[in-house]
Formats: structure tokens, sequence, C-alpha cells
């Protein structure tokens, strides 16, 4: 049974809050809840769940917040909203199956790409630029293998869903956070339902850290509006930096 003393409710309430406004510009809040989780004696076996039930409360604020001042409009995008779920469900069932240990060697080069690619395109997402593909295309290969890949693993689903949108789609840095953050909610819920039929959850912690992440999810998706590609872009960088130091960490290269 864990201690829930004010302490450690005021660290969980605080790393679920930095989180969620640094997930709804970037990306990458896992690196902040899940080393909380951890140090506040959850069990690894139910971290992953704690965190996912904690991660819908950011991404559901900035999605909420980025359909309301019309960044996103959801019928132009139900298709995506389907084959992500789609995706993230096939991802979660499928992650019970195999090892990911050769995914975890290949992703921090991944992820390194992503933020050396932002970071050498100045120009890049200054405007909506030329659509590649059609939004049945990018449904049927993006939409459904990025959600695979979050149902499977997850970090960095949200600069991945970034860069899809602003290199496939054409669309402004802006406009590409705001879609790739109400993908990434249909993803979580996804993988949140399978956590819960698992019984992989401790809901009391999970809703205190919800809270937080959609307090900081609403003030991560205003600074996007109104700050655009002047914080994005920095912090898409930054935090691919630091997510493939802590991969690589992780495994051992340092």
């Amino acid at each position: 049974m864990i201690d829930l003393t004010f302490d450690v409710i005021a660290l969980l309430f605080l790393a679920s809050f930095v989180a969620g406004t640094i997930d709804s510009i970037a990306g990458g809040g896992g690196l902040i809840t899940i080393p909380a989780l951890l140090a506040a004696g959850v069990p690894p076996t139910l971290t992953l769940g704690t965190n996912k039930l904690q991660s819908c409360g950011g991404s559901f604020a900035s999605s909420f917040y980025f359909v309301r001042k019309k960044a996103v409009n959801l019928k132009e995008i139900r298709f995506l909203i389907l084959m992500t779920f789609i995706g993230a469900t096939l991802g979660t069932i499928f992650v019970q199956l195999i090892n990911v240990d050769d995914l975890k060697i290949i992703l921090p080069f991944l992820v390194l790409i992503i933020g050396i690619y932002f970071l050498l395109s100045p120009q890049l997402g200054d405007e909506d630029s030329k659509q590649r593909i059609s939004y049945l295309l990018f449904g049927c290969t993006a939409a459904v293998s990025i959600g695979f890949y979050d149902g499977m693993f997850g970090p960095a689903t949200g600069s991945f869903l970034t860069l899809a949108f602003t290199v496939l789609l054409g669309f402004n840095l802006t406009k590409s956070v705001a879609h790739a953050r109400v993908l990434n909610f249909t993803s979580n819920i996804a993988a949140l339902i399978f956590f819960a039929l698992g019984g992989a959850i401790i809901w009391k912690i999970g809703f205190i850290m919800m809270i937080a992440q959609f307090l900081g999810g609403n003030v991560g998706a205003r600074l996007v509006v109104t700050k655009g590609k002047k914080i994005i872009k920095p912090i898409i960088v930054t935090m691919s930096l630091i997510m493939t130091f802590k991969m690589l960490m992780d495994q051992g290269y340092f």
C-alpha cells in the first residue's frame, strides 16, 4: 500500500502539471511522470497504466482547447481519429505478444533524427505548405502506424505525429501540434482501456495526477496558440535530445 502523504501528492501533482504543459507542446511528458511515479513507490507493473490514465487529462485538455479555438476541425479528421484508435488498440494487443527490446535500441536514433530535422529546418512549419498525400492515405499510413507505436511503446508519439502532419499534410507547426494532440488523446484512450481491463492502474493516484495534467495541458495549449513556432520548435528539439539521452542511458551507453 502506497502512503499518499502530502509530500508525495505534491510531488506527483507538480510533476504532472509540468509534464502536461510540455506534452501539449512537444511531447515527452512521460520522462517526468514515470520517474515521479516510481519515486513515489508505485510498482513498475502499475506505473505505465497509471501514467496512461493521468496523461489522458493533459491530452484531453489541450485537445479540447484546440478544438474550441478552431485550430482543429474534428469532422475533417474523423477518419484519422478512427485509424489512430485502431492502430493503438492493435499495438496494445501486439506488445503483449512480443519482445520490444529491438525497438528500444532503434528508437533513440529515430527521436534524435526528429530533433536534428527540426533544428536544421529553420523555415519548417512557418506557414502551411503543399499537401503531399491525401487524408485517406495519411490515415492508412501515418495515423494507424503511429497509433500502433503509441499503443505498443509510446515515447515521442507527439513528436512523430507533429512531424507527420507538417511534412505529409503541409500543416504549419501550430496546426500540426494541435492535430497531433487530438490523435495522441485518441491513442491514449485506446491504451487506457486495455490497462484498465488488466487492472494495471492505481486509480486514486491516477486521478490526482490527471487533474494536474488537465491544468498543465491547458497552459501548454495556450502557449502553442499564442507563441506558435517561437516556443514549439525549441521545445521539440530540446525534448528530442533529452529523450534520446535518457533512452541511451537506460540502455547502458552512458
